[in-house]
């Protein structure tokens, strides 16, 4: 038993990557709402390219992302810069980065289960509503919104795990600093370089399977529960 008790320095890891994957999928959700609408009924000049850019963290390695959010975010960044020069912000070494890294990764996830649940809902439906005089606001929040949730839900819960299991972008971002940025990953890497940290590794190992496992088994149960609920 004693080899699952967690060290104050693991607890520590395990807490900051429940906080950075948490805060990451709140601040993502209405802008992946957004852009889900935007992808799946916008009719717009550079769609195509809005569609790649989304998408892009998905094929690209998560050091190159990492490093693009250096470039741009970081304190000496082409954005970062006047963040910390005009409002004192700053993402480099910092759980706000790690934060912003697993974000730019797990975006597409979410979008893509959203812009889904999106494309299934009946335009029928949404006319309907208009033709009884409601408006745009609310056909949306009381018809499209429901319709969408499953999506919502299952997008939701991926992006909350894919943001737990985020390593190289964040590593190469926000660095390896125990107590700020060094989230699960981080910590389990550490490990590994460690000589005869074998059981600290393997036991945040076995963290980090059973938390995934029960995210998926969570996305597809919300998903369901929504679905029954929607049909009753």
């Amino acid at each position: 038993m004693e080899a699952f008790v967690l060290t104050d320095y693991e607890l520590t890891a395990l807490q900051l990557s429940l906080k950075v994957a948490f805060t990451a999928v709140v601040a993502s959700l209405p802008v992946g709402i957004a852009c889900a609408w935007a992808l799946a009924r916008g009719r717009f000049l550079g769609k195509s390219l809005l569609d790649g850019l989304v998408h892009l963290p998905l094929v690209l390695p998560p050091v190159v992302v990492g490093y693009l959010l250096l470039v741009v975010m970081g304190r000496q960044g082409v954005v970062g810069a006047y963040l910390y020069d005009w409002f004192g912000i700053s993402f480099g070494f910092s759980w706000r980065g790690a934060v912003l890294a697993v974000s730019v990764v797990a975006f597409p996830l979410l979008v893509r289960s959203i812009r889904l649940a999106l494309e299934s809902v009946d335009p029928k439906l949404e006319q309907a509503a208009r033709t009884l005089g409601a408006g745009p606001a609310k056909v949306f929040l009381t018809i499209t919104l429901p319709l969408m949730l499953p999506g919502i839900l299952t997008g939701t819960v991926l992006a909350f795990a894919r943001a737990l299991g985020e390593f190289g972008a964040t590593i190469t971002f926000v660095s390896n600093i125990p107590g700020e940025t060094q989230t699960l990953p981080l910590a389990m890497f550490s490990f590994i370089e460690t000589p005869g940290a074998e059981t600290q590794a393997g036991r945040l190992c076995v963290i980090a399977v059973v938390i995934a496992l029960l995210s998926l088994v969570v996305s597809e149960w919300l998903a369901r529960a929504a679905r029954r609920r929607l049909g009753a």
